[in-house]
This record gives C-alpha cells, sequence and structure tokens, in this order.
C-alpha cells in the first residue's frame, strides 16, 4: 500500500513569521514587494517503510501529476515481486472485487485484469477519477483507494507532509 497527496501551494520564498501591527491595522508590504511564486509538493508514501517519493513542482494540473505519478509507480511497481501466475482469470477477479466491495467509485475491469499488485490510496479530487488514469492504474494492478470527502486525516501522506512542512520551516527561522 502506498499513499499519494498533493501539498500547497507554498510560497517559494522564505519569509518571516507573522508580523506586529497596530489592531484594526492589517499589515502592508513596500510596494517593491514582489511575490516569487508558489510551488506544489507531490508525494507518494509507504507507511510500511517509511519510503517517501516527493517532486516540487510549480504547475500541479493532471498533466503534471499524472506522469509524475506513472513513472514513480512502474518504479515501484518494478521493485515488486513478480506477481504469482498460477491464478486463474476467476480468482483475480474475485481478489479485485474483494478489495472494491463497498467503494463508490469503482474503475472498471479489464475481461482478464492482471493480478492485483498494489493499494493507492488517495484523497477524492476529481483529475483522480479520469478515465485515463484508472484504466491505467488497473492495467497495472494498482487499485486506487479514496479518502472520503472530509475524510484526509486517513491519507498518511497527509500526515508525512505535515511533518516535511514543519521541519522545513524549523530551519528557515
Amino acid at each position: 500500500m502506498w499513499c499519494e497527496d498533493e501539498a500547497g501551494p507554498y510560497q517559494t520564498k522564505p519569509y518571516m513569521g507573522s508580523g506586529w501591527h497596530p489592531m484594526g491595522c492589517p499589515g502592508q508590504l513596500p510596494h517593491e514587494y514582489q511575490r516569487a511564486g508558489t510551488v506544489k509538493f507531490m508525494t507518494l508514501f509507504h507507511p510500511a517503510t517509511g519510503m517517501i517519493r516527493t517532486k516540487g513542482t510549480s504547475s500541479c494540473t493532471n498533466v503534471v501529476l499524472h506522469a509524475w505519478l506513472k513513472q514513480e509507480l512502474v518504479e515501484i511497481l518494478q521493485a515488486l515481486p513478480e506477481p504469482t501466475t498460477d491464478l486463474s482469470t476467476d480468482d483475480i477477479c474475485a481478489w479485485w472485487e474483494s478489495w472494491r466491495e463497498g467503494l463508490t467509485v469503482k474503475a472498471t475491469l479489464r475481461a482478464d485484469p492482471p493480478p492485483l499488485r498494489l493499494l493507492l490510496v488517495m484523497d477524492n479530487l476529481r483529475g483522480h477519477h479520469t478515465p485515463d488514469l484508472l484504466r491505467w492504474f488497473t492495467a497495472h494492478g494498482i487499485l486506487p483507494l479514496y479518502t472520503p470527502l472530509g475524510g484526509s486525516w486517513l491519507n498518511m501522506c497527509e500526515s508525512i507532509q505535515r511533518i516535511i512542512k514543519g521541519a522545513a520551516n524549523e530551519s528557515d527561522g
């Protein structure tokens, strides 16, 4: 099982904590101030080993995220032991169905699905449900499991991102 999430946006320019200003008068920046943009932090986390794969990006569109995710997942799958090939198609379908039971979003399975190789916990963003991505997942033996709305705490990737962000903020100060 792996977990995936995108965090951010984060400012690309280091900044000090909140400044002091009189109550009722919001803080102001000089007219020369230029925002240095924002970045997103794409993360894959393997809770069993603590392994983390990350990439910072200035844009996190589906095109960017899906390309990175596919590349990382192919590398992860290549490192896994080969799936057993002594299972019948009916057994493989039953295995997929046992994991899909109760899911509200189910990717359409092929008539001859590959062995189930990896569970991927993700949030419920619309981009994670695109037909092309779901077809790619099932073709590679990956079953996406989506956290319910308001249940982001169920994705352990969120926790590891908070730890990394906290450590980065401590090193800035």
